[in-house]
């Protein structure tokens, strides 16, 4: 009896050791809101999951060091690894350290370079960035009647997200519904809340004429609504939009100061990023692509999204 208790826990302690796995995650930079949102997202996510280890690590926007975080991985063995690229241009190497020594790869959020020839074992867990700066471009012209002059707040030119939704908020102005809509300017604020409010300071200051704001993200969204209400500006007299619903972009849109968001599930893509990865490890075959939807956001429904971001 005494040898078949003990082989029975042994069991279990070998099923368990099986079944516990440790996965690498390299976040672009922790000092975002939006990442942090997801990061979150990820870490409370495994605290549910019997066996899950995170070695979460910081890249501090440099790729160098993001590319050092993945050898470490590798060197450690970890059973998975999860990248929100600091630059999506850099991927391709990445993607070939993980495949060399034959550990999963999920990228999240920042949709990968090579995203189309993803290695086996490799996969993009995000949303579809093509539905991002159309759905707020799209309220933006609603809402000025299909006419009226933009400005356009880019997100870091290294980060394909920024070109996409900028590429969205062309493709809309074209439509014949939005082609009353004119772009006179259109510069990089690096998705920083900072950088948007001195860049909208410098585009007062040179006498720019605007009726409305479209930003890749909520943060240079802020920074320009702080830069607006500094100079004096009636916030009625301006459109303002933005993407990602965070809470302090929805605080902002409670407040009458921002009028259009897009939500962008961080938690899901956390969740969503760490599920990939496991199911990977363990051999199961999952899509190249894993899209999690976008939502618009307007002050008739800015309620509904208060507690999700």
């Amino acid at each position: 009896m005494k040898k078949f208790i003990l082989g029975t826990a042994m069991a279990l302690v070998m099923s368990t050791a099986v079944h516990a796995e440790t996965v690498g995650v390299s976040m672009a930079k922790f000092d975002d809101n939006f990442l942090t949102v997801l990061r979150n997202g990820m870490t409370d996510y495994a605290k549910t999951l019997s066996g899950v280890t995170l070695q979460v690590e910081d890249a501090q926007n440099d790729v160098s060091k993001q590319q050092s975080q993945i050898q470490n991985f590798i060197a450690s063995k970890v059973d998975a690894i999860i990248v929100n690229p600091v630059d999506t241009d850099a991927t391709t190497a990445m993607s070939k350290l993980a495949a060399d020594a034959g550990i999963p790869l999920v990228y999240v959020n920042r949709q990968p370079v090579n995203v189309d020839t993803l290695p086996e074992k490799q996969a993009f867990v995000a949303s579809n960035e093509q539905e991002s700066g159309t759905l707020e471009t799209k309220e933006v012209c609603r809402i000025l009647g299909g006419k009226g002059k933009a400005i356009v707040m880019m997100g870091e030119l290294s980060n394909q997200a920024a070109r996409m939704r900028t590429q969205d908020v062309h493709d809309v102005i074209k439509t014949d519904e939005c082609k009353g809509l004119v772009i006179v300017e259109e510069q990089t604020a690096n998705w920083d809340r900072t950088q948007g409010a001195d860049l909208m300071a410098n585009w007062l200051s040179s006498g720019i004429e605007f009726d409305a704001v479209i930003s890749n993200n909520d943060e240079m969204a802020i920074g320009a609504i702080q830069a607006l209400k500094a100079a004096g500006k009636d916030m009625t007299k301006v459109v303002i939009g933005g993407v990602d619903a965070t809470q302090d972009a929805l605080a902002a849109m409670q407040a009458g100061d921002l009028d259009v968001t897009v939500f962008q599930d961080a938690a899901g893509q956390g969740k969503g990023s760490l599920d990939a990865a496991l199911k990977l490890a363990k051999g199961e075959k999952i899509d190249k692509k894993v899209y999690i939807p976008f939502q618009l956001v307007t002050p008739a429904n800015v309620k509904d999204f208060v507690t999700k971001n």
